[in-house]
């Protein structure tokens, strides 16, 4: 079975073909503009120097930022409408309050509160008012919004009040797109209505740009299926991503560490992963990105899926470098795509990281050169600051005394020192392109994140309907069923609520059903 894993990132698009688990060829191509011109060029070189025929790779697996630059960019981004099932409790505070007003005026600040929701033990809050609901659909209709975003109160509980309140409003709405929160986010009304109203805003460019991939890969002459890579080291269908395009969110570290895992065979490490303009800092627990245990800021929006825990900082290949002494300056601004237009070793007018990199002896490329001018001294004092940059990263990761190794991985890796504090370091082979390595040996997985009460069923029988619950997810994300086993489980009482109630979080993967 031939496949190709690509992650397209903001400096540099990475591919690579593998067979099994052999690596047969691995490139990396500048991004371009239009971002899909520089997918095809990628994607057309891999092929050609794995020496195989189209017809014979069976999968292509993608890592984008397409959703995670709209919402920091505010662009692409659909009028939403916002219904939140929660009177006569939960108004005090209206659906995205906690919005920076760009990103609020940017999908339309649109939002109706509706009798609904559930008490922790699923018991209903208030019951649906059909006609309350009726009104709300004619006003979404006159405002001409055409995606929905519906949340109730605890409905990763039961989420039949909105399944309820959906089929009610798409009876009147049709052609409109919804959003159910409680496939997206986990416990926390705000944060989950926050994700789920994201996600809804997002639809329209999810279906745009699963499109265009599929047009990239026809114009290279590939007919196979292709898969998205989300942000928990596994893959989505075309179909699941255009559904849940906010799960893509942060998918391009969490593609580097689990390339990083496969790469280097270790399961517990640190990984560092050096880009063009930024260096993600993650950590793995059994070969997949630890998650991160908090609320997660996505463009100044509180949100609570599921996220790695990952720590960015901004140096990268192309980071620029400022000044000398007291004053000298290393990035955020980088050159991003544009390093081999002008970074001093290139022809260029601009000190970048990658020019040190030369200069020191630590890479061999371009015009060495163009950097006599430049004092030794100089260039070590940038590297000392570069060290004592990716030092705080690294030890900010850890949470423990444990010397795990630090993984070193991405095309700015020539950056990273031997030894990371008394961490060692490697670089695996291939680690250029461990992105696109992660990307292609992705899974498919399904979690659930839930409260049950064991008042009329045991912890067993909460923990295998949870099980049931996750398979069907990944099943319907493409899951294989016959390959599905459990990756994580955890269940915790939760005294503080009557009703032996107990929240139980559980994930299982399985290979891609092809």
């Amino acid at each position: 079975m031939f496949r190709i894993g690509v992650d397209v990132g903001g400096t540099n698009t990475d591919a690579v073909v593998m067979q099994g688990d052999q690596i047969l060829s691995g490139v990396k191509s500048p991004t371009t503009q239009d971002v899909m011109s520089g997918v095809v060029d990628a994607l057309e070189r891999a092929i050609a120097d794995a020496g195989i025929n189209n017809s014979a790779i069976t999968a292509v697996m993608i890592g984008t930022t397409h959703f995670t630059n709209a919402v920091v960019e505010r662009r692409h981004i659909a009028r939403t409408g916002a219904v939140r099932l929660c009177l006569p409790a939960a108004q005090c505070l209206p659906p995205m309050v906690d919005w920076p007003n760009d990103m609020r005026e940017a999908v339309g600040n649109h939002y109706w509160m509706a009798k609904g929701g559930n008490e922790f033990d699923g018991r209903s809050i208030s019951e649906l008012d059909m006609a309350e609901l009726d009104q709300i659909a004619a006003e979404i209709g006159e405002a001409g919004i055409d995606t929905l975003a519906i949340t109730s109160v605890f409905s990763p509980v039961s989420d039949a009040m909105e399944q309820a309140a959906k089929a009610r409003l798409a009876a009147r709405l049709p052609g409109v797109d919804f959003t159910l929160s409680s496939e997206i986010g986990r416990l926390g009304i705000l944060e989950r209505e926050n994700a789920a109203i994201m996600n809804a805003s997002l639809r329209a460019l999810s279906h745009h740009t699963v499109s265009a991939f599929g047009k990239a890969l026809e114009k290279v002459g590939l007919s196979c299926p292709y898969y998205i890579t989300q942000n928990d080291g596994t893959l989505m269908s075309r179909a699941f991503v255009q559904a849940y395009p906010v799960l893509t969110f942060a998918s391009g570290p969490t593609n580097s560490m689990r390339g990083a895992a496969f790469l280097s065979g270790k399961s517990d490490a640190i990984v560092v992963d050096v880009g063009g303009t930024t260096t993600d800092v993650g950590a793995l627990v059994k070969g997949f990105p630890r998650p991160a245990s908090t609320t997660v800021d996505v463009g100044g929006v509180r949100t609570n899926f599921r996220m790695p825990d990952v720590f960015a900082i901004g140096l990268g290949g192309g980071t620029i470098v400022q000044g000398a002494g007291e004053n000298l300056k290393i990035g955020p601004q980088s050159v991003g795509y544009r390093l081999a237009q002008e970074a001093l070793v290139f022809g260029g007018d601009t000190l970048t990281t990658s020019d040190v990199a030369v200069g020191l002896g630590l890479a061999d490329f371009g015009d060495k050169t163009a950097l006599q001018d430049l004092p030794d001294a100089h260039l070590k004092a940038i590297k000392a600051r570069t060290d004592n940059m990716l030092l705080n990263a690294v030890e900010r990761m850890r949470v423990s005394a444990d010397p795990i190794p630090v993984l070193a991985v991405g095309g700015g890796s020539i950056l990273v020192p031997d030894r990371i504090g008394d961490l060692p370091v490697i670089r695996p082979e291939h680690f250029s392109v461990a992105n696109a390595v992660g990307a292609a040996i992705g899974q498919i997985s399904g979690e659930v994140d839930r409260i049950y009460s064991l008042e009329s069923k045991s912890r067993e029988e909460a923990l295998s309907e949870a099980r049931q619950d996750a398979e069907a997810k990944a099943v319907a994300a493409g899951a294989n069923p016959e390959t599905i086993t459990l990756l994580d489980q955890e269940d915790v009482p939760l005294a503080y609520l009557p009703g032996n109630a107990t929240r139980i979080r559980l994930k299982v993967v399985g290979e891609m059903n092809v």
